[in-house]
């Protein structure tokens, strides 16, 4: 197993064609800071730029939490034009989990709120564990979800319930979140991490082409109508339709084996 740094609360460590981004900043609760804002967006660039990662996990260090959202101490010093200035690093890095051009799996426990669900919105599937608390509190201090929750939320779980955990404010334990669809599968205590890899590693032993492919349709076809929503899937199958995946893909089925991707 490898181990990248970037920065000093982003790790990133490779388990063969898994890749594992590290939330590590666990004296804050993984609050999200600018460095850390940074980090994240970093770590972004760097796996988006790797062919070899099929399949990305985001996990924390925190024992009681995944992310419980922006660093409202370091917010709470900043004047108007500093917050201005900041907006695109704290973007960016929202962006950048969302952009992630592989699979991508959160991996929740304890707290997830403000900006940390954000970051679990943002990946493709979320496994949470029994300890998980989820929301998106921010009305509650005077702003919005900005990290992509009111886009992201309405997607999952429909216009009008995304409207009422935002307007309330309230936190939803992993039971209820799980009920509600905030969350995709639910583990006992303690093993979401490990369940978030496994499942990783399944999905990693498909076809990485297909996986990026299946990915971009599935992302750009969400809000179109149908008849472009199909065009999108046409397009995405022509980019792997001709590759040396789908032909040792083909090849592996007819010969009854293990396929040894391209």
């Amino acid at each position: 197993m490898s181990e990248q740094r970037f920065g000093e609360h982003v790790v990133v460590r490779r388990h063969e064609y898994v890749a594992e981004f590290v939330l590590d900043r666990p004296k804050a609760m993984n609050a999200v800071s600018t460095a850390m804002a940074r980090s994240i967006g970093a770590a972004c660039r760097a796996l988006g730029d790797d062919p070899d990662v099929r399949v990305t996990v985001l996990t924390s260090t925190h024992e009681r939490a995944f992310c419980v959202g922006a660093d409202l101490k370091e917010r709470n010093s900043f004047s108007d034009a500093e917050l201005v200035r900041q907006r695109p690093t704290t973007r960016a890095a929202y962006t950048g989990v969302l952009e992630l051009p592989m699979p991508t799996i959160a991996a929740v426990h304890g707290f997830a709120l403000g900006g940390g669900f954000e970051l679990a919105l943002a990946c493709d599937l979320i496994v949470a564990d029994a300890t998980a608390v989820v929301g998106l509190p921010e009305v509650s201090v005077g702003v919005i979800p900005g990290g992509g929750g009111t886009q992201l939320l309405p997607r999952r779980v429909g216009a009008a319930r995304a409207a009422e955990l935002v307007f309330s404010a309230r936190r939803v334990e992993a039971d209820e979140a799980r009920e509600l669809g905030l969350v995709d599968q639910l583990v006992e205590a303690g093993r979401d991490r490990e369940e978030a890899l496994a499942l990783a590693t399944r999905i990693a032993g498909n076809s990485p082409v297909g996986l990026r492919a299946a990915k971009r349709a599935l992302r750009l076809g969400q809000g179109l109508d149908l008849r472009s929503g199909l065009d999108v899937e046409d397009a995405a199958w022509r980019a792997v339709a001709f590759s040396g995946d789908r032909a040792e893909g083909v090849a592996a089925f007819n010969e009854k084996r293990k396929p040894v991707w391209p």
